[in-house]
Order: C-alpha cells, then sequence, then structure tokens
C-alpha cells in the first residue's frame, strides 16, 4: 500500500510540475526568467516520472535528478546575478560552478556499482544540497513575494532529498515510507511554485489573506507532524525487534505530549506569528483587519467594561499586549485609573511632573525596557520616574494626545514574547493613541456638559424654592405687622395659629425638597484651633452615635472655621451612617512637617474602589434615598477653597478613613490670649 501511495504521489508531482512549465511557457510576463524556469519545471517533473517508473536509485532518476538541481542552480545563479546588478558576478559563478561540481561529482559516483564510490556519492550529494539550500537561503532576503514562494518550494524540495540522502547514508530503513513523504514534499513544492507564479512582482493588487495562510500553514504542520511520525514508526517497524510495539507506543504518546506543550504556549504562538508575518508578509500588519478590530472594540457596548477599560484593550489587542492600565492626569501628574486584566498591584504614582510635560511635547511612545537598562533616548531618561520602571511588568508607555493637552497615557504589560518594537510598533501605536484620546476628550467633555446641565436644572429647582420661601416670608411679615394691632382680637389670634402652622409646614416641606444641610456663608481663612473644631463636632453628635478624638491637642491650621466645620459634620454623618450601632467613629488629628491632618475613621461597609475612583466625588451621584449627591463634592470643593485636600482610603467590609489635609499655621495672639 505505501508503495503504491508513494508512486502514485511521485506521478502526480509530475504531472503538477509539466502543468507548471507549460502555463509558465505561455505566461507573456513570467515572475522568473522564462526559459531558465521553464527548464527547471520539466526536469523536475521528468525526474519525479522517472522516480515513478523505475524506481529510487536507479540509473535514469539519478541522472535526472542531476540535471534537475543544475538547472535549479542556473536559475538561482541568474536571480543572483539580477538582483546584485553584476556586483560580485565572479564570486557568486565560482560558488556556483563548487556546487554544480559536487552534484555531477556525486551523479556519477552513485551511478557507480562499486559500494563505496555509492557511499561517497551519497554523500557528496548531501553536502552539495546543503551548499544549494545557503544559497537559497543567502538569495531569499532580499527578494519580493513572488521570489520568496519560489525559494520556499525550492528549499521544500531539496530538503526532502537531503532527509532522504542522510537516511540511506546512515543505513537507516524506512523505504517506501520514507519515498512516500518525500512525494508529498514534493506536492508541497509544487502548490508554492504555482503561488509564485499567481504572484507577479507587478501584481501589487492582489492580497494573500493572512487568515488563510495562518489556517494553510497549521494544516501543513499538522500534517508534516503525522507524516513524520509515521515515517518514524515505519523505521521503527522495519529494524524490527521484540519490543517493537511498545517503542511505537511510546513514540506516539511522547510525541503528542510534546505537540499539545507546545501547542498550548504562548510563547510559541507568539514567536510563529512574527516569524509567519516577517517572512511571508511585506508589514507585521494587516492594517485593514487591525483598525476593523480596533474600531470593534471602541464601538461595542460592554456593560462589563467601561470606555476606559475597552480604550485600554483596543490599544493592548495591537500588540499582543495581555494586560493594560490607563494613568489619568492627577493634579500635576499621572495617576492610576482604570485597567484592562492587570492582575498586579497598579504602579504606586509619585512625583511625575517631568513625565506629563514630556509626553505632552514629544509624544514619544517609550520601551520601558530601554529605560532600564539605560539604551532608551536621554529625554527618555530623564523623564520617566522610578516609579513607573520600579513595576516588573511593565513595558510600554503609550501617550494620548489631543490637540495640544496631554488627556493619559496608557500603560501596556509585557507580552509572551516581549521584543522590540520596530517602525510599523510606533506608527500604528501612536496612531491608536491620539484616536483613542479623542475618545476619551469627547466622553469627559459630554460628562462636563451633563455636569453643568445638572447643575442648571438645581439651579432652575433652587429658583423655584426661593420664589416659594419669599411668599412665605412675605406671609409672615404681614402677620407679624398685624399681629401688633389685632393681638387681643381672639379670631385674629386662631387665623395667625393656622397661617404660622400653614408656613411651617410648607417651609419643612421645602426644607425636604432642597436638603437636610444648613448652608453657612463662609469667612476668611485664618490660623485656627483644629482640636476645638473637632471637638465641637463630634460634641453635636455624640447625642446619636459614640464620636471619639484623639491625636495632637495643639494642632494649628490655616483655615476657615465655619467651613472646617461643614466638612467635619457631613464626613462625620457619613461615617455615623455607615457604621454599625455602637460602633464609634473617630476623628484623629496629627501633625507633622507643616501639615495638619484630620482623619475621620470608620469600621463600616466601606465602599468599592470603582465607586471611589468614578463616582464618590462627583455632583448628583448618591445611592442614598433621597439624597441630592452633592455631599462630598461640597466637602472637596470646600477643602480645595481653603487650600487644603480631601483623600479617601476605602476597602470593603473593613470600613473608610477620609483624610483633611491643611496647611500648618502659626499661633496667634488672640488664640494665646485664650490658653
Amino acid at each position: 500500500m505505501t508503495a503504491l501511495l508513494s508512486l502514485s504521489g511521485h506521478a502526480l508531482a509530475a504531472l503538477f510540475f509539466a502543468v507548471l512549465a507549460l502555463w509558465a511557457w505561455r505566461r507573456d510576463r513570467p515572475p522568473l526568467p522564462r526559459t531558465r524556469f521553464v527548464a527547471a519545471l520539466g526536469l523536475t517533473a521528468l525526474w519525479a516520472l522517472s522516480v515513478a517508473c523505475m524506481g529510487e536509485g536507479e540509473r535514469g532518476p539519478v541522472v535526472v535528478a542531476v540535471l534537475r538541481d543544475l538547472a535549479w542552480l542556473f536559475l538561482l545563479l541568474r536571480m543572483h546575478r539580477d538582483i546584485g546588478g553584476g556586483r560580485g558576478s565572479f564570486a557568486l559563478g565560482s560558488v556556483h560552478a563548487m556546487v554544480m561540481g559536487v552534484i555531477v561529482v556525486a551523479g556519477l559516483s552513485s551511478l557507480s556499482t562499486i559500494p563505496a564510490a555509492q557511499s561517497i556519492g551519497i554523500l557528496l550529494r548531501l553536502l552539495a544540497l546543503m551548499g544549494a539550500l545557503l544559497l537559497v537561503q543567502n538569495l531569499h532576503g532580499g527578494q519580493a513575494m513572488p521570489g520568496r514562494f519560489t525559494f520556499a518550494g525550492l528549499a521544500t524540495l531539496w530538503v526532502a532529498d537531503c532527509i532522504v540522502c542522510a537516511v540511506t547514508y546512515a543505513g537507516g530503513g524506512g523505504g517506501e515510507a520514507l519515498l512516500l513523504a518525500r512525494a508529498i514534499a514534493v506536492l508541497v513544492a509544487a502548490a508554492l511554485l504555482a503561488v509564485a507564479l499567481l504572484r507577479p512582482a507587478e501584481a501589487a493588487g492582489m492580497r494573500l489573506s493572512r487568515a488563510v495562510t495562518y489556517r494553510s500553514l497549521s494544516a501543513l504542520a499538522i500534517g508534516a507532524y503525522l507524516g513524520l511520525i509515521a515515517l518514524i514508526t515505519s523505521v521503527i517497524g522495519a529494524i524490527g525487534g521484540a519490543h517493537v510495539r511498545i517503542w511505537q507506543t511510546a513514540l506516539i504518546i511522547g510525541a503528542t505530549t510534546a505537540a499539545l506543550t507546545l501547542v498550548s504556549s504562548p510563547w510559541l504562538r507568539a514567536w510563529v506569528k512574527v516569524k509567519l508575518a516577517k517572512h511571508f508578509f511585506h508589514h507585521r500588519y494587516d492594517y485593514r483587519d487591525e483598525w476593523i478590530r480596533f474600531t470593534e472594540t471602541l464601538g461595542r457596548p460592554d456593560v462589563q467594561n467601561s470606555l476606559e477599560q475597552r480604550i485600554v484593550k483596543a490599544v493592548a489587542d495591537l500588540v499582543d499586549a495581555p494586560a493594560g492600565l490607563l494613568l489619568v492626569p492627577d493634579g500635576d501628574g499621572l495617576g492610576a485609573g482604570p485597567d484592562w486584566n492587570w492582575r498586579d498591584d497598579p504602579p504606586l504614582a509619585g512625583r511625575s511632573i517631568e513625565l506629563v510635560a514630556h509626553l505632552s511635547k514629544s509624544r514619544r511612545i517609550i520601551e520601558l525596557d530601554a529605560v532600564r537598562a539605560g539604551r532608551a533616548d536621554r529625554r527618555d531618561l530623564a523623564a520617566v520616574p522610578g516609579w513607573l520602571t520600579a513595576h516588573d511588568s511593565a513595558w510600554v508607555l503609550v501617550p494620548l494626545p489631543h490637540f495640544d493637552q496631554l488627556v493619559g497615557a496608557i500603560l501596556l504589560s509585557r507580552p509572551a514574547l516581549a521584543r522590540p518594537l520596530d517602525w510599523e510598533d510606533f506608527d500604528l501605536l501612536r496612531i491608536a493613541g491620539q484616536q483613542v484620546a479623542s475618545y476619551l476628550a469627547e466622553a469627559r467633555a459630554h460628562d462636563a456638559l451633563a455636569e453643568a446641565r445638572r447643575f442648571e436644572e438645581f439651579n432652575r429647582r433652587f429658583a423655584f424654592i426661593l420664589h416659594d420661601i419669599k411668599n412665605l416670608v412675605s406671609q409672615l411679615t404681614l402677620v407679624a405687622r398685624n399681629a401688633e394691632r389685632h393681638a387681643d382680637n381672639p379670631d385674629f389670634r386662631a387665623d395667625m395659629v393656622a397661617t404660622l402652622r400653614e408656613s411651617s409646614d410648607r417651609m419643612t416641606e421645602l426644607l425636604a425638597r432642597l436638603s437636610q444641610r444648613e448652608s453657612v456663608a463662609a469667612g476668611d481663612v485664618r490660623p485656627i484651633d483644629v482640636v476645638a473644631v473637632v471637638e465641637h463636632v463630634a460634641q453635636s453628635k455624640r447625642a446619636r452615635h459614640p464620636v471619639a478624638c484623639a491625636g495632637e491637642p495643639r494642632a494649628v491650621a490655616a483655615a476657615d472655621p465655619v467651613r472646617l466645620e461643614q466638612v467635619l459634620t457631613h464626613l462625620v454623618q457619613n461615617a455615623i451612617e455607615a457604621s454599625g450601632p455602637g460602633e464609634p467613629v473617630t476623628l484623629d488629628v496629627g501633625e507633622d512637617d507643616g501639615i495638619v491632618h484630620i482623619d475621620v475613621i470608620d469600621r463600616g461597609c466601606g465602599m468599592a474602589p470603582a465607586f471611589v475612583r468614578d463616582r464618590l466625588f462627583k455632583p448628583f451621584v448618591t445611592e442614598k434615598p433621597g439624597g441630592f449627591g452633592i455631599g462630598a463634592f461640597e466637602a472637596r470643593q470646600l477643602t480645595l477653597a481653603m487650600g487644603g485636600r480631601l483623600d479617601v482610603t476605602s476597602r470593603e467590609g473593613e470600613g473608610t478613613r477620609f483624610r483633611l489635609t491643611l496647611d500648618a499655621a502659626e499661633i496667634s495672639q488672640e488664640m494665646e490670649q485664650a490658653a
């Protein structure tokens, strides 16, 4: 059965090469020199036919094989001269002549009846074929796509012959199974040469599909793997022995396990993808497919991932990065924002003013591995902070510029196959960064517009409430004026009581509609005794919930006492609402290096990081029934107005710490006198 398949395979290969020779001869503009190309194809067809008719090792196939190899080498020599423009013709001719001479000597030795001469002929042919493969490799780097397919087909043909020669010289078995494997390789070589004929150099409009290429090569690799396993098992069977079945079974199990392990390796898949893109295509990326995937990721409605997370994913997918983190503007620097698949803790953000200025001006994509090794541009080395390079998985930093403003940056995690970026990667990431920056800027502008509209609605509602309050004030003023003249009239007193009750009910309703908090006018920032304000706020809340005070007893800060009391009242009220019954709320005052901080600590339910980052300080966002959602927003605004800062640290199920930071101040004379 194997012999029949081998014969049929070589016969079919002879037919294919004959058709290719006729096709190349009839083409007006073949991709390679017509005469030499047709001669090589025709002699290859004649060789395959002779092997099918006479068998391997006979005189006829040996002679035709020598002629076939010489024809292909003449074609390679012509292509070398065409590419080199005539430079180095003598050296190239000498190398080709040497390889041709060895092939002729090997053929003559193989025709000898002396076994030793035949063995030497096989060895010489093996060496000559290896030299021919080196010539193919040397020519492969400078050729266009049709030449590459020609070289791939020729290399496949000669590699198969090398394997046959090596097995024969080593005295191994395999016989018909080995010839069957070579017949399959010759058919593959014919297919590759057919592709070369289909893709002439001037046919720029034709495009080889990457998906089809990857799938075809995967199928070819699977076929080659199965063929190799069948060949090796046949060789083991031919060698024989008492435990041949055990060895064959062990081979199949071991080879299958190794193949599954290799296929499941992310590094190997990434390596294969890079190599295929490098050697089969002019460009690393199929820009049409990449941009379609990019825009689909950005525009796809996704309830689980926000726009920021989809932006990070879209950019990470371009370079096969497994994760990414969006760095957003935070004061004068950058801070950690939403992430996609970022499993590690985010980088501990520190001072990054220089980085923001550098990215805004240069818009450079920074390879952090080059920065760590000291090989990066000096401007990158000076701008990238240590907290960014200290994170081992950080790979590439992509800025997001929008006009003359930096709206953020995307930090990509290192892929399975970390490689240096080239000009195609930089161009693609730069364009993608500008595109997603416009998405981010548009989303933020939309949020700002929606916030302004909510403020407008709030102001409209407040104007209505003021109108109602004005009417109530007018009504009460009239009652007070008439009371001076008609206080002794029982009917007037009854009417006055009814009016007051109605006014009280309407004012209570207005207060419920507006807020439960009293708006207090603010004074000037001055040195104040922080502990006194803290104690006053704590005392006002202790009737309903335990509130403890601790820390520095003589802390003095530059603040407005009215605003400070309003902020602390809101924070303590929130802490009480989040705490369980009897769970104390702590007010801790501290002073350090010219800074006074007041911590409001509870052991309540805590808040999720996403809520703290995206919703806590947003106006009109609340989870309290009937709340306006402006308490935390107002507290931060009042703190900023005093020149302070309000930060929050929270863990779900553990509690929350609000830290109000103010500048320390000197004790005033009035405070010394009061003390």
